[in-house]
């Protein structure tokens, strides 16, 4: 027993000794830090007027952040990501059967997409679709990198849209349908970057689109997806239904104007927009922040997406480029979605901003995938320095 334990450390860890993007890794820490004293700003009205505890939200992050920075660093240094090429089936298993238990778990705002665990003060949550995010990244890079010409053919890309829809098929019901487009999204580009034929693309959103519509209507979720298409095209329709988190979320975007009300000087998080540390934290950002201050944030976040893709050309192989392309493109969709939200370009999807929306676990699951990327950094590929 004792040798099969030391095999197995041997494989999981080991120590890198190049030195990893510090610019990336700089990136995330401002945003990071950014994002923690945005998040208390944007919390601490809701937190006192619902839970007595100015600093709830922002506590709880902190936890999470300091451990999650932790998890990154350790991540970075020691656990080799060529070991995914081993734990990719196991990793998409346990993803499956997260998103099946979740089903079995209470329902919250009308919606099974979490798993608790414990209760009272001492219960946490979290979304196992957020770890079915990185399993389908990992499980795509680790084909694609084994047999390249698999993109290039249909019967070659059925096991690719086996696994996206097994995970589509579970989101839909709980329903997620955030999570269900990020996924689909993700899955197309990871595609593309592998070489898909351009024409196989076309032919299959004629043929996925409608296909994922007729499920969301057969699954009976069709009444809410219309819902919110409703709601996006006027939100004015149902002012205090509906369309009331959408017209907060205007009117404390317009009222920063190119300055800002100035940090802290927010009226809109005073119980006017619903869930201002969630999905519309970047809303109370341009209230207090400006114009200027959002576009500083959003520059930040286009120089974190460009070092990813950096780091992906410079990996010393073919699945470490599609783990940094696809970990990145991730980050990436999930600020365009729910920027898109906040400002009803998009209907209303329930998507966090990474780094900035209160959730202890996703941002830990975020920062444990920047470890990823950090790892592979420090393996680049000869003369990529």
């Amino acid at each position: 027993m004792a040798n099969v334990t030391n095999s197995l450390k041997r494989k999981l860890i080991k120590p890198m000794s190049g030195q990893m993007d510090m610019v990336f890794f700089l990136l995330t820490m401002l945003l990071l830090v950014i994002g923690l004293v945005m998040l208390f700003s944007a919390s601490y009205a809701n937190a006192y007027y619902l839970l007595g505890d100015s600093f709830r939200y922002i506590k709880n992050q902190m936890i999470f952040a300091v451990a999650g920075v932790a998890a990154m660093l350790f991540i970075s240094k020691v656990i080799d990501y060529h070991i995914f090429h081993r734990l990719v089936y196991l990793m998409m298993g346990i993803s499956l059967v997260l998103l099946v238990v979740v089903f079995f778990m209470p329902a919250l705002n009308d919606a099974h997409r979490w798993i608790f665990i414990g209760s009272g003060n001492y219960s946490i949550s979290f979304q196992p679709s957020e770890i079915a995010k990185f399993s389908l990244v990992v499980l795509f890079a680790h084909w694609m990198s084994i047999n390249p010409k698999s993109t290039r053919s249909i019967s070659g890309l059925i096991p690719y849209f086996a696994a996206m829809g097994a995970i589509m098929l579970l989101l839909i019901p709980e329903p997620h349908l955030s999570a269900t487009v990020i996924i689909a999204v993700l899955a197309v580009i990871m595609l593309i970057i592998g070489g898909m034929n351009l024409k196989l693309l076309v032919a299959g959103a004629f043929a996925g689109v409608p296909s994922l519509l007729l499920l969301i209507f057969i699954m009976g979720k069709w009444d809410r997806l219309m819902g919110r298409v409703s709601s996006w095209l006027d939100p004015f329709l149902d002012a205090r239904g509906d369309g009331w988190q959408t017209i907060q979320s205007l009117y404390s975007i317009g009222s920063g104007g190119l300055m800002g009300t100035g940090f802290g000087n927010s009226r809109q998080k005073y119980l006017f927009l619903p869930e201002p540390q969630n999905d519309f934290i970047f809303a109370i950002v341009c209230e207090e922040l400006g114009f200027f201050g959002a576009t500083l944030i959003l520059m930040l976040f286009a120089l974190l997406v460009w070092r990813g893709f950096v780091i992906g050309m410079q990996a010393k192989d073919r699945f470490g480029s599609y783990i940094a392309f696809g970990l990145t493109t991730q980050i990436a969709l999930q600020v365009i979605l729910n920027i898109a939200v906040a400002t009803n370009t998009v209907p209303n999807t329930g998507i966090g901003l990474p780094f900035f929306s209160y959730g202890g676990t996703s941002l830990m699951m975020l920062l444990g995938q920047v470890g990823v990327l950090l790892n592979i950094s420090r393996q680049t590929k000869p003369g990529s320095e």
